[in-house]
């Protein structure tokens, strides 16, 4: 494996909204001269080989995807970070390596290496005529950074990112790495595990746990991916009013009684409704998108005026917008939304296309909480006072929809989630409206999770609250996995500090 040790001092995210100092930067690169499996294993050899540097010079040790988070997540203060984006190989799987009683189709089952991003999976599987179920609305992500953080998209019925994983290879210390997957559901056979010289873990709890770990259960180095026939999406965004119809589907995603939808009552694949608190008496902007059969000769989605395409969320254009003094608040997030969200109608296009988005404009701040969709009705109201005494709120609010995953951290735990998105510009002002946001719901006695890869307030007696069982449970299977204490306090940094998720129990 290539190691560069950039001596980079800082790192910043992204979103450019935080800069951390650090000890070193590496970034990684599979040896050129192997073949896939060889560079892989070799890759393997190469990280353990990192983790006992870092525990000789004691000090932490993160994999950095691509820096996507507006938290500290994937930072290693005052440690080492280490660069995964250049670990890219993908291998297809053969019989001889999947299990014979494996539920699924093994010709859509396929191995990923953590530095895989979201669109370049999505190529590969395009030249073999299969897709990714779901992704979240940017494909800038890694498949390991998309997983651990619980990124979502709105393919409701699908569920998220980490739903449709189904083995991990983690390497969990200096000495030790495993094949981690679900005992109820075993995958890889043990030619497989030969083949990547690992040790075989089946555990349901383990493996729903470590699914959203944010990278403190070790440097997880594949991610084994189930995916489906490639499909299109048809697509839509009109504004629509406010009323009891939209009301009705957000907070019970019943399509059955829709009204004035483009396909009528069908059940979508994929649904949101857009906000903005200034301009309510316009109706709210629904989008609406239908899975159905690929076929050749259809004309790819456009993007309009403002370079923004089908599937494009608030960040891709909510930076545009600096702060200003709370009176020109109202008009200039009218003017922004008047560019920024242009109806349109019947756009088709497969899931990479649709969802493609690898790039961000501007400095922005963005928050989502999970909600149960039958409180959505009275969080939105609460929320919409609370802007009217507190605001200007410089953004607007987003809502998407997702089912429950069986990851023990998914903030998408609720039997289906609403996911509320407060994006906005950054400023003190956005930090303090999210501030007093959370203290009303919670005085509200209106139950939410924070998406763990956005801003949030998080501390361990929220988490409990939010978590239940769930937290403990988490907690005691990264203790089972880290076996020792240099693992565990390599694989920690502030922000599992501060959130209280380094207990030793």
């Amino acid at each position: 494996m290539k190691i560069i040790k950039t001596g980079f001092s800082t790192w910043e995210n992204r979103h450019e909204t935080f800069t951390q100092q650090i000890k070193d930067l590496y970034t990684l690169g599979n040896d050129p001269m192997l073949g896939p499996l060889e560079a892989y294993i070799d890759t393997t050899k190469g990280l353990q080989q990192i983790i006992a540097e870092a525990i000789a010079a004691k000090v932490p040790l993160r994999a950095l995807g691509s820096g996507w988070s507006w938290t500290k997540i994937a930072a290693a203060e005052a440690g080492i970070m280490i660069d995964t984006k250049p670990l890219n190989i993908m291998f297809d799987l053969s019989k001889k390596n999947v299990r014979r009683n494996y539920k699924g189709d093994v010709s859509k089952l396929f191995l990923a290496q953590c530095g895989n991003g979201v669109w370049e999976i999505s190529r590969f599987l395009r030249t073999r005529n299969l897709s990714l179920k779901a992704s979240g609305a940017s494909n800038g992500q890694t498949i390991a950074g998309v997983t651990a953080t619980g990124a979502h998209g709105s393919a409701f019925d699908t569920g998220a990112v980490q739903d449709f994983v189904v083995g991990l290879h983690i390497i969990v210390g200096p000495t030790r790495h495993i094949w981690l997957e679900r005992k109820s559901n075993p995958v890889a056979a043990p030619a497989f595990i030969k083949s990547l010289q690992t040790e075989l873990v089946q555990d349901d709890d383990l493996f729903n746990a470590a699914l959203v770990c944010f990278g403190s259960f070790g440097i997880v180095h594949g991610v084994m991916i189930e995916t489906e026939d490639i499909y299109l999406l048809e697509t839509y965004m009109s504004r629509m009013p406010y009323d009891d119809n939209i009301k009705n589907l957000m907070h019970t995603l019943d399509f059955t009684k829709a009204k004035n939808l483009p396909c009528g009552t069908e059940r979508p694949y994929h649904f949101a409704v857009q906000i903005n608190p200034y301009d309510l008496d316009n109706g709210a902007y629904v989008t609406t998108m239908y899975k159905r059969p690929f076929k050749a000769g259809y004309t790819p989605p456009v993007r309009n005026a403002d370079g923004l395409g089908p599937g494009d969320d608030a960040p891709c254009f909510i930076g545009k917008m600096a702060a200003v003094l709370p009176s020109l608040v109202p008009p200039l997030v009218n003017k922004l939304l008047a560019g920024a969200l242009t109806p349109y109608t019947k756009q088709f296009g497969i899931l990479s296309e649709i969802f493609d988005n690898t790039t961000l404009h501007g400095k922005l701040l963005s928050a989502a909480i999970g909600i149960p969709i039958e409180q959505i009705g009275k969080a939105t109201e609460l929320l919409l006072a609370l802007n009217k005494t507190d605001g200007p709120f410089a953004g607007l609010f987003a809502y998407r929809f997702i089912k429950k995953s069986n990851a023990k951290l998914a903030f998408t735990r609720f039997p289906f989630t609403c996911v509320l998105e407060l994006d906005a510009t950054f400023s003190n002002e956005t930090y303090a409206f999210y501030t007093k946001a959370w203290k009303l719901l919670e005085d509200n006695n209106i139950p939410f999770t924070f998406h763990w890869g956005k801003i949030n307030e998080l501390d361990f007696g929220r988490i409990t609250r939010m978590y239940g069982d769930d937290a403990n449970a988490w907690i005691a299977a990264r203790n089972k996995l880290l076996d020792s204490d240099d693992t565990r306090k390599v694989f920690t940094n502030a922000t599992i500090q501060k959130w209280g998720l380094d207990k030793v129990i």
